[in-house]
């Protein structure tokens, strides 16, 4: 982040406004509703905010700018159309160390003010960094029709129930999960409806539930986080994230997605690198098993699909055999994902009527059916199979599978650094060498590949070897 996200209690403070044109007018007018003790500084001066002066509300010097004017300010916005005035006072205000403003000037600034969507006391920012107030603006426009009206009375009969709440309930995750319940319950419902009695009711029945009622046992949700991408993430997953208390997760889990979760969540990397040591799959059940049996809510965060190549199935059996209570949220398998981004269609009424997934390493001497997967006419996924891409391409062409057959490998796909290597089926193994491809990567292996040359969409930089044929 540029910025650090922070806001300013200034009741009774002094702030310091240079300029009184319109620019300074808004400012004054946002500084009023927080309280600010007001001091605007400037020669000539806009009428609403004389007005303002005559009734009190503001003191007002219609002079310049003395460098004295900064003693005892806490904050100092500039507004003045003369540049190298508001530079001037910036550096006298950064060489005091008081936070200064200078209106459409970043690199003057010291913070920037956001564009604000006010449901006192619920305030929501949105900042561009500076780059964009218009697109700020906009998103505050889109925000201010989703927040409701009653969000900031809802904020402050949540604040009243916080007493009675600390005093019937000991325990700091028995408060948490009764206040989740009223935000995330029909108590938010009712009261943003305005039907205030029926919210307090509910509050009542949940605080009398969380009060004479055992510790809640805790769960475990198998989350499937896609293929890279965040915004691949279903809204299920993205509130599993957000409700756990704790997230085990897959290496390769981009670190965008794991932002996206509760910030207070424990986070416990489970994963390894190829041919490094790890945990187990056994050593992750137990800490499944073991969290959840603490009362805690569990994400078990997996790239792609929890059931497909993921063990999903396996960590599901150990839950059960203890008896933890479970759920999963599918996500977008990486075949589907990787291919959509690599523009290849796994399917194509002219090149495939099936499609197959297969994993490239079964951690044991089993072979998958060769001559099921080299038949014409079909698409082959290989998961995790750049290790033993040679081997892979020499099986399907020594079982009946057309050297010149297209191949390609998606490395790091749907992600910004996605790279696509199209080649042939006897080719694609030396073409990854030369182009140094890393994991994570996916084999397609198919008529469909032939069509990336002319459907690709994203970060669009194919990297094509010439086909050859044996």
């Amino acid at each position: 982040m540029n910025y650090f996200p922070v806001f300013f209690d200034l009741a009774g403070q002094k702030v310091l406004v240079v300029g009184a044109g319109a620019v300074a007018l808004r400012k004054v007018a946002l500084l009023e509703r927080c309280g600010a003790s007001i001091t605007v500084v400037a020669p000539h001066v806009h009428p609403d905010i004389e007005q303002r002066a005559a009734a009190g509300k503001i003191e007002l010097f219609p002079r310049e700018f003395l460098p004295s004017d900064l003693d005892g300010a806490r904050l100092v916005i500039v507004a003045t159309a003369r540049r190298a005035i508001n530079r001037w006072i910036a550096k006298l205000s950064d060489s005091r160390d008081i936070p200064v403003n200078v209106v459409d000037d970043r690199e003057a600034s010291r913070f920037i003010v956001p564009a604000i969507v006010d449901r006192d006391p619920v305030l929501v920012a949105v900042s561009t960094g500076g780059t964009s107030p218009v697109l700020a603006r906009r998103l505050r426009e889109r925000l201010e029709a989703l927040v409701p009206a009653k969000i900031g009375e809802f904020a402050g009969w949540l604040q009243a129930l916080r007493r009675p709440a600390r005093r019937r309930l000991r325990s700091t995750d028995a408060r948490r999960k009764f206040f989740e319940q009223l935000v995330d319950g029909p108590a938010a419902a009712r009261f943003v409806a305005g039907d205030t009695q029926g919210a307090r009711r509910v509050a009542h029945q949940l605080l009398a539930a969380a009060e004479v009622g055992p510790s809640a046992a805790g769960e475990v949700t198998l989350v499937g986080a896609g293929p890279g991408d965040p915004e691949l993430l279903t809204l299920k997953a993205l509130r599993a994230l957000q409700d756990a208390d704790l997230i085990l997760h897959d290496r390769l889990v981009p670190q965008a997605i794991l932002d996206l979760a509760r910030r207070d969540a424990e986070r416990i990397c489970v994963g390894k690198a190829p041919g490094s040591v790890g945990s187990s799959q056994s050593e992750i059940n137990s800490l499944l098993v073991e969290h959840a049996l603490l009362g805690k809510r569990v994400v078990r965060l997996k790239g792609g699909d929890p059931f497909i190549f993921g063990r999903g199935g396996e960590e599901l059996e150990a839950l059960a055999r203890a008896r933890i209570s479970f759920s999963v949220v599918p996500g977008v398998t990486a075949a589907a994902g990787c291919a959509a981004y690599a523009g290849i269609p796994l399917t194509h009424r002219d090149h495939a009527h099936s499609v197959t997934f297969v994993t490239g390493q079964t951690g044991d001497d089993r072979e998958p059916d060769w001559r099921a997967l080299a038949r014409p006419g079909a698409t082959v996924v290989f998961y995790m199979g750049l290790a033993r891409l040679s081997h892979i391409a020499g099986k399907l062409i020594e079982h009946g599978a057309a050297p010149s057959l297209p191949a390609g490998i998606i490395a790091s796909g749907t992600q910004q650094n996605q790279r696509v290597i199209t080649a042939t089926l006897s080719s694609i193994s030396d073409a990854c060498t030369r182009a140094k491809v890393e994991s994570p990567a996916l084999l397609i292996v198919g008529e469909v590949v032939s069509l990336h040359a002319s459907l690709a969409w994203f970060n669009n930089e194919p990297q094509h070897e010439a086909a050859q044929t044996a």
